[in-house]
């Protein structure tokens, strides 16, 4: 199975997004930073680490892990890949508008 998004919640009118996510063994969800929303990611099958400056955590089938908006992470699947849920807040669309101070 290919990595990246195998299902997204896309109902209109929605307040919360959802997304399954399948990284074969080995692949990852490079470092990067969430700092508006908090996640919460639900293992589903396979396992994997999830590594913060905090430290790593060890993912395994029906894990949950809240991630605090603000914070550093990245995701590694393990040998047998890595199957995960996310829920988070829905994102609000962009808008046009003049810039702070402008």
């Amino acid at each position: 199975m290919p990595s990246g998004a195998r299902w997204t919640l896309a109902e209109p009118g929605r307040q919360l997004d959802a997304n399954l996510i399948h990284l074969p063994a080995g692949q990852r969800v490079d470092t990067h930073t969430e700092p508006d929303l908090d996640v919460v990611l639900i293992v589903i099958a396979g396992g994997g680490i999830v590594g913060s400056p905090d430290g790593d955590q060890v993912l395994a089938d029906g894990n949950i892990v809240w991630l605090p908006r603000s914070t550093t992470r990245n995701i590694t699947a393990g040998k047998n890949g890595l199957s995960y849920l996310t829920v988070h807040r829905r994102r609000p669309g962009l808008q046009i508008g003049k810039r702070p101070g402008q």
